[in-house]
């Protein structure tokens, strides 16, 4: 992309156009090829602007995606504590509340390889400023799911809910990566019976093992659902 039309922006407001450019057009090329398949330069020429000129606006690659990682977090944390308190599953409440989760996570992809990469690489090359925001948007966006919770899982203590959605995002980025290998590894999957345990359905596998989590956080066994 030609990059000679691109303009320094000059007030605040031109700043933060420019780096919502910037972040769209990143999101975009992690749908499309995987976040760690994403460089510097290619978000920097999806926005027609050199690599030097998008480095005025975040220090790294890994920043862009580290606060994607953020917005992720809250748009996750509106979706999921509005599905929790709107639930009337007749069913048992740790079964219906790992679904929940586990359908919310698994329709989101992006946001599933970015909870995987942010521990590994993102917060690993961006500045202590940059980690300090990042953990407190992480920690304002489960307030409302635990205060949806409370509502669903009374028996649970405040630490048990979070560690239940700890487990549950750790989860999500982890089997997301084993649930979409690359092509040529998913045609070799499919092509060899005995290798049938390594294709992985994301969805129905977060939500057994959440539901064996909660229910047993609950003391309840019986609660638990195959």
């Amino acid at each position: 992309m030609d990059t000679s039309e691109f303009q320094r922006a000059r007030s605040p407001e031109a700043k933060r156009l420019r780096e919502t450019a910037i972040l769209d057009a990143a999101r975009e090329l992690g749908r499309e090829q995987g976040i760690r398949n994403v460089t510097l330069t290619d978000i920097a020429a999806a926005v027609a602007m050199h690599k030097s000129a998008l480095l005025r606006y975040f220090e790294t690659r890994e920043e862009i995606f580290l606060r994607l990682t953020a917005q992720g977090w809250a748009e996750w944390s509106d979706s999921l504590s509005a599905r929790l308190r709107a639930a009337s599953d007749p069913g048992p409440a740790p079964a219906s509340v790992a679904q929940a989760f586990a359908a919310t996570l698994a329709s989101r992809g992006m946001f599933c390889d970015l909870l995987a990469q942010a521990p590994l690489n993102l917060e690993r090359n961006v500045s202590l400023d940059a980690v300090r925001t990042f953990k407190l948007a992480t920690l304002a966006a489960r307030q409302p799911i635990v205060a949806a919770l409370r509502e669903r899982l009374p028996a649970l203590s405040e630490q048990e809910h979070g560690d239940l959605i700890a487990t549950a995002v750790a989860l999500a980025g982890a089997m997301w990566q084993i649930a979409n290998p690359g092509p040529e590894v998913a045609a070799l999957y499919r092509s060899d019976p005995r290798l049938a345990h390594a294709v992985v359905d994301l969805e129905p596998r977060l939500a057994r093992i959440l539901t064996a989590t909660a229910g047993g956080m609950s003391g309840r066994p019986g609660d638990v659902r195959a």
